[in-house]
């Protein structure tokens, strides 16, 4: 739904580099020591943010990147602390600290009529919260996929938490306590379909299109809002849609 990172750096012996794409750092004053933070962006479009002083660095940089879908942490063999919208290679221990929409980007290369599905995670959760709230589970699944790809602990830059990505206002509106916990999250976001679904007559399109860009918005346009990230978004959760249904049978 859409509507402090870092390690106490005195203790490091090694340099750290931020690579970000959009992610905003405030520095903390106990980083000064670390040396000046400079934000450079590489060839691969990998935005970083670092003290290692440019004279050092053989990475060539070019002035534009590309839109992060998430953003990683962890720490490389020789000790660098790295925070990097490039997702670490298998084997490496990380940590996802920012979790974007997942169906949201328009240029995003998942091929999303065959990309695996899930239709085992959280099922207790999700069959609870689709009897309670009489939703389609595979459209509960479809939402789940496409917010969060199933990670309980994901949270976007703008606020929105957990798997059913529920802004702190709304998931507050619908009684959900601790939006990382699976079940609140879950039954929090099937009662928020079920009550779009009823606001336009089972329309499964402007209700998804109402969960990413708001009520607001799909009344403003009379039906899903002229914008890229929640044309595709709709596409993708209908494909999701169809296909949870089909496995589902």
């Amino acid at each position: 739904m859409k509507w402090s990172v870092g390690d106490n750096l005195s203790i490091l012996t090694a340099p750290f580099v931020f690579g970000v794409i959009g992610l905003h750092l405030m520095v903390a004053s106990n980083w000064a020591s670390a040396g000046e933070i400079r934000k450079i962006v590489r060839a691969d479009g990998v935005v970083e943010y670092t003290n290692v002083p440019s004279n050092q660095r053989k990475t060539p940089i070019k002035t534009n990147a590309s839109k992060a879908e998430s953003i990683y942490k962890y720490r490389q063999d020789n000790g660098v602390l790295t925070i990097t919208n490039v997702k670490p290679k298998k084997g490496i221990q990380y940590e996802t600290i920012r979790y974007e929409c997942y169906a949201c980007n328009p240029s995003s290369t998942v091929d999303w009529y065959n990309t695996p599905i899930n239709t085992k995670a959280y099922s207790s959760s999700v069959a609870a919260a689709a009897k309670t709230y009489n939703v389609d589970p595979a459209l509960i699944r479809a939402i789940i996929h496409a917010e969060s790809s199933f990670k309980v602990t994901a949270k976007s830059h703008q606020g929105a938490q957990g798997l059913m990505q529920l802004m702190p206002a709304t998931a507050r509106y619908l009684g959900v306590g601790n939006p990382f916990d699976a079940s609140e999250n879950i039954m929090g976001g099937a009662k928020y379909l079920a009550e779009l679904l009823a606001l336009y007559a089972g329309d499964i399109k402007r209700a998804s299109a109402a969960y990413n860009a708001g009520p607001g918005a799909v009344k403003k346009y009379n039906g899903v809002p002229p914008y890229a990230e929640t044309k595709a978004y709709v596409k993708r959760v209908g494909i999701l849609h169809k296909r949870y249904q089909q496995a589902l049978r």
